[in-house]
């Protein structure tokens, strides 16, 4: 078992970290020589010992972000508790630029919008219309920019736009739902600092927008409901206002439910009176359309009630008009 976590994080530092986390790079390739903290590593459930899950609960306890052998003193130190905290936590990744790359398609939908997401962590997909965008090319330059009515956001979100820019509006929110399996919240400062917590040393500028983005969420907390998605669904649509219409968002979570449940969900989705907003593996969903080839596409595939409308970077750096092809 030890041999698979040191293979694992020898993948993670070689294929994942570098470009975005020095630090997390320097790390796995730590532990990926080194057996014994391999070893206490492997103490945590398969499905909780990501590098990226581990590297955060060990900062959020205080690891800082020095050198290997600076975090490796604190690891063997702290090793029971950094193995309990590890087994009761899951990678959420609440990361709001994602909604530079979804919001051409929130443009699509008249409001107002009643916005429920699922997987929603502490809810900072949820609040679209409180964001300033800027949308650029290659070469910096801005293509288009947009602003709350009342001013420029606190947060700011830019991404880069190749080719087409269809029209863009902010969509008029007027209720926020979500539900996830562990909810946060925006108000608690323990919550707060496992989402710090969770954004890669070296990432520029996220942890600031994060931050920024729970002061957002916490003078209006969204409704939140905690558990499985499927079964709560129903209770959390009848919540929303029937005089709007009701958005439902999954970016970035179905690839982390079970297929079977997934395509349950899914087709309840669809089932429902709604519109469907989502940002996924081209190959995750059999519903595109047209039928999108995994092997020639770039990026993920954002698409609205199944229909393709972007590709983009799963979390929003990015994105390309792919409507109409």
């Amino acid at each position: 078992m030890t041999d698979a976590v040191q293979l694992r994080y020898a993948r993670f530092a070689a294929e994942e970290a570098p470009g975005r986390s020095e630090v997390y790079a320097e790390w796995a390739a730590g532990v990926a020589g080194d057996p014994l903290i391999a070893d206490i590593i492997s103490r945590i459930p398969e499905t909780r010992r990501q590098p990226p899950l581990v590297f955060a609960v060990t900062r959020m306890l205080g690891a800082g972000t020095g050198p290997f052998d600076t975090w490796r003193a604190f690891v063997l130190a702290r090793a029971d508790e950094i193995v309990a905290e590890c087994t009761g936590r899951r990678l959420q990744t609440n990361e709001p630029l994602r909604l530079a790359a979804l919001l051409p398609v929130l443009s699509e939908i008249d409001g107002p919008v009643a916005l429920l997401e699922i997987g929603a962590s502490a809810g900072l997909c949820l609040y679209p219309d409180r964001y300033s965008y800027r949308f650029v090319d290659e070469a910096g330059r801005v293509r288009a920019a947009l602003d709350p009515a009342d001013g420029p956001s606190t947060v700011l979100l830019e991404s880069r736009v190749d080719g087409e820019l269809p029209e863009l509006r902010l969509p008029r929110v007027v209720w926020r739902g979500g539900v996830d399996l562990a909810p946060l919240d925006a108000r608690d400062a323990g919550d707060r600092r496992w989402l710090r917590s969770l954004v890669w040393p070296g990432e520029e500028g996220r942890e600031e927008r994060v931050e920024a983005a729970l002061d957002i969420a916490s003078a209006d907390p969204p409704v939140m409901l905690q558990g499985d998605a499927l079964e709560r669904l129903d209770e959390l649509v009848r919540a929303a206002p029937s005089d709007a219409t009701l958005v439902i968002t999954t970016p970035g979570v179905l690839v982390h439910i079970p297929r079977a449940t997934r395509t349950a969900l899914v087709d309840r989705i669809r089932a429902l009176s709604a519109r469907w907003v989502t940002i996924d593996p081209p190959t995750l969903l059999d519903v595109w359309e047209p039928p999108v080839a995994g092997d020639e596409w770039r990026g993920f595939v954002v698409a609205l009630d199944g229909r393709v409308r972007a590709a983009a970077d799963p979390l929003g750096r990015w994105w390309e008009w792919r409507a109409g092809e």
